[in-house]
Formats: C-alpha cells, sequence, structure tokens
C-alpha cells in the first residue's frame, strides 16, 4: 500500500510578493512508495503462547516476526534507491504545508521526471536482483522463525511489490466551483493563499535550520580536539555548505534580507577554501572557524527567536 512521505506542521502568515512568487513558479509534487512489509504481527494463538512463557497475559502482549533478513545485502540495495529517490526529491524542492507534497520549479518538471525514472528503473533492477535470492532469505527465515514460520506469508515472488510513483496535484481550487459557488470559491482560494504563504515560512525554516547545522558541524571540526590534537574532518564537512549554497541560489524566494545575508556572509567565508589547506594551514582554520562563529550565533539567536515572533503574528 502506498505511504506518503512529509507531513510539516502548519502555521499561519502573511507574505504576500514572495508567496505570489512561489505560486507562479513552482508546482506541487507527490512522492510515494508500494513497500513489501517485512513484518508480521503474531496470530492470536502464537501471542498466546509467548505470554504464557512469560506469564503475561495475551491482550497485554504485542509481538511480530521478521519475514525476511534485511540486513541482507540485496535488500539493502533496494532500500537504497528508495533512500537517493527521497534524498533527490527534497533536494530539489521546498516544503508545503500538506501531508505529502512538496513545490518544486516549474522549470525542473523535465529533468525531475528523467531523474526519477532513472531512479524507477534502479529499483526495478534492484528488485529482480533481490527476487532472485528469495528463496535464500525464505529458506534462512525458516530456519530462524522455527515454528513461527508460515509459508503462507510469502508470495510467490517479490517482484511488484516494491515500486515508487510520483505524480503532481493540484493544489489550486478547482475553476468550475467559481460557477457553483463563487463564496466558496473565494474562501478556497484565500486557504490556498494562506498555505503558500505558509509554505515561505516552511522554506525560509527549513534553509536557516540547514545552514545551522552545517556551519555548526564544519566549525566543530575545525576548532574541536581529539587526544589534544586538532579533529580531522572529511571534506565532506565544507563540500556540504557548497552544495547548500548552491541550491540555495536555485530555490531560494528572496523573502528574508537576513537569511540572504547570512548565507551569502556564509559562503564569502569557505568560499574558494579547499578542505586540504584547512587541514595544513593552522592559522588559515582558526580564522574560518572564528568567522563561521560569529555566523553560528547569528542563527542560533533566530532559531531561537522565530518560534516566539510565529506565536506572536497568529491571527486571533
Amino acid at each position: 500500500m502506498p505511504t506518503l512521505l512529509d507531513e510539516p506542521e502548519t502555521r499561519s502568515s502573511t507574505n504576500a510578493a514572495p508567496a505570489e512568487r512561489l505560486r507562479t513558479t513552482m508546482a506541487a509534487m507527490r512522492l510515494s512508495f508500494t513497500w513489501f512489509g517485512t513484518r508480521k504481527t503474531l496470530t492470536t494463538e502464537q501471542k498466546a503462547q509467548a505470554a504464557g512463557s512469560f506469564g503475561a497475559e495475551a491482550e497485554f502482549l504485542s509481538a511480530g516476526k521478521k519475514l525476511i533478513d534485511t540486513r541482507h545485502e540485496n535488500y539493502k540495495a533496494v532500500t537504497a534507491v528508495r533512500g537517493r529517490a527521497v534524498q533527490y526529491w527534497r533536494a530539489m524542492s521546498l516544503p508545503f504545508p500538506e501531508p505529502g507534497i512538496r513545490l518544486i520549479k516549474q522549470s525542473d518538471l523535465g529533468p525531475i521526471n528523467v531523474h526519477m525514472t532513472t531512479l524507477k528503473a534502479e529499483l526495478e533492477e534492484a528488485v529482480a536482483e533481490l527476487d532472485r535470492h528469495y528463496g535464500e532469505l525464505k529458506s534462512a527465515a525458516r530456519r530462524r522463525l522455527g515454528e513461527l514460520y508460515n509459508e503462507s506469508d510469502y508470495p510467490a515472488t517479490l517482484r511488484g511489490l516494491f515500486d515508487m510513483s510520483w505524480d503532481y496535484p493540484s493544489v489550486e481550487p478547482p475553476p468550475y466551483l467559481e460557477q457553483l459557488s463563487p463564496e466558496l470559491y473565494r474562501q478556497e482560494c484565500q486557504r490556498m493563499q494562506a498555505r503558500f504563504d505558509e509554505a515561505v515560512r516552511l522554506a525560509e525554516q527549513a534553509f536557516l535550520q540547514e545552514l545551522a547545522q552545517l556551519v555548526d558541524r564544519l566549525t566543530e571540526r575545525l576548532t574541536g580536539e581529539a587526544d589534544g590534537r586538532p579533529k580531522v574532518f572529511r571534506d565532506s564537512a565544507v563540500e556540504n555548505l557548497n552544495e547548500f549554497f548552491e541550491r540555495f541560489r536555485h530555490l531560494s524566494l528572496g523573502s528574508s534580507g537576513e537569511l540572504d545575508e547570512l548565507v551569502e556572509r556564509a559562503q564569502r567565508i569557505v568560499g574558494g577554501v579547499e578542505p586540504q589547506r584547512l587541514r595544513d594551514n593552522e592559522g588559515l582554520r582558526q580564522d574560518v572557524a572564528s568567522q563561521l562563529s560569529g555566523v553560528q550565533s547569528v542563527l542560533d539567536g533566530i532559531l531561537i527567536d522565530r518560534p516566539r515572533r510565529n506565536i506572536l503574528r497568529r491571527p486571533r
């Protein structure tokens, strides 16, 4: 059964210009998965038997069994494709205050669809490979589950039981509603405008939190010590920040001068700085760490203050 992803919290706001840009330049996208359930609840008789071994009452016991070994390399290969799909979807989109939906740039529709189609093909290949080991997985389950093993729990094949799909649902009021009930249509338009107002704030909050995490991570690696020596940091500590800057430029709405200035400031600090130079040059490392600490301090203040601002802005 398909499961929808992402359920952001909703609030109210007013930020007309950025919200209108969001509404006219973005499209809603929903990503969902069909996934074979690898766990099954024990039958009433089995729970009673398990409860009896502990001297417990079956109705107060929740118990299940794992049908296949999810640590198997081929199963992990299947879940890895799902992980890449979700990561890509989130990286190419902004949050929207409706369960399972995010916003993508209309100009990205083509490339995103191509990439998702490629990932879907990779998922099918990974499932086909997993299916070739299905007999092996069932044999292992039979040994491990003992009397709890039940052949009827297992479908004939795993093909078709793992899938991913995506669509582009309309988030605008249907045009026919204006003819049927102008007042209801007006109310729906106001409700949707409020959703896009909220989407602007959710996007700002997501960018702020991600920037804060990345800056905090790099600063900690630059200033921290392990056994009296500077901590070793991977190239990704810098590369992830540069990827964030690129994604921010691509998706930013220009809705917050405060956020734009912080991103620009952080980019000036680490722009053009190679990870190896930070490892080799103590003075450079201290200078970058000191400047990033200033950015981190501002970010921390904003993130602490923002929930209070949101509460104060709520209409009565």
